[in-house]
């Protein structure tokens, strides 16, 4: 994508980063992301690539902003209690950067919805809230060979990992945490979670995303960061390839 006067100069503080440049640049300018999620972590997601230049963004989410959210979900004004939380995020994307191209998905996405928008993108965010939309997001993006960048967040406890199983002998999200019908699982309404935490965990997504975009650094592919943010300690930890893993065995791998 060629940039005019003006993207230059809103996006000079990246083209100054030698590792990034014009060129870097343009390739974010260029790509296209999905967002599955508009909540905590789906927010600063979304308010950093859209700062940072990505330009086209879709934001998928069915449910609605409730007064419970604004402890956290930063992409929410008060006034937007009661309305569907992509409408609310991408009006506040807009405001800060007009010169992309935000769509708002107002539903949950799952079987056919879903694969059509993953296939129309270059990379997925997953910033759900639940192992059974990260699961079908996994499957769809080895299943249509799209890099995704998965987060989580509980308490004071986040994790980050990034998954490209088009890479040879690289996991997917089902490699680290197999799927298991009816596994419990803890969500913010009933344990709590710790307000800045979203905005570091989501921040990390963001940051994975724009260095896959423009080409830069290495990527959280076959590691798993785990952060402790009452010790603010961070680990992170390698991730094997399982070859009996029923959802990449089968995926189409390029060596390297």
């Amino acid at each position: 994508m060629e940039l005019n006067d003006t993207l230059l100069l809103r996006y000079s503080r990246h083209i100054l980063l030698p590792d990034v440049g014009v060129d870097g640049q343009a390739r974010i300018s260029g790509a296209s992301v999905l967002i599955i999620g508009a909540g905590g972590l789906g927010c600063p997601v979304a308010l950093y690539l859209g700062a940072s230049g990505v330009g086209r963004l879709w934001l998928a989410d069915g449910d609605t902003v409730d007064l419970t959210n604004l402890q956290r979900q930063i992409g929410h004004a008060t006034a937007a209690i009661g309305e569907n939380k992509a409408d609310s995020l991408a009006r506040s994307v807009r405001a800060i950067n007009p010169e992309i191209e935000v769509q708002s998905i107002r539903e949950a996405l799952g079987g056919e919805a879903l694969h059509e928008a993953v296939a129309a993108v270059d990379l997925v965010v997953d910033a759900s809230d639940n192992f059974a939309t990260r699961h079908a997001v996994n499957r769809a993006c080895v299943q249509l060979g799209k890099p995704l960048v998965s987060g989580a967040a509980i308490g004071f406890s986040g994790q980050l990992a990034v998954f490209d199983t088009r890479r040879a002998r690289t996991p997917c999200y089902h490699c680290l945490f197999p799927d298991q019908a009816g596994e419990p699982e803890v969500r913010c309404a009933e344990a709590g979670v710790f307000s800045p935490l979203v905005g570091v965990i989501g921040a990390m997504q963001a940051m994975e995303a724009l260095k896959y975009l423009a080409q830069v650094g290495e990527l959280l592919i076959g590691r798993l960061l785990l952060w402790d943010g009452l010790r603010a300690e961070a680990r992170v930890m390698n991730v094997p390839y399982d070859p009996a893993c029923p959802v990449c065995r089968q995926a189409a791998r390029q060596a390297g």
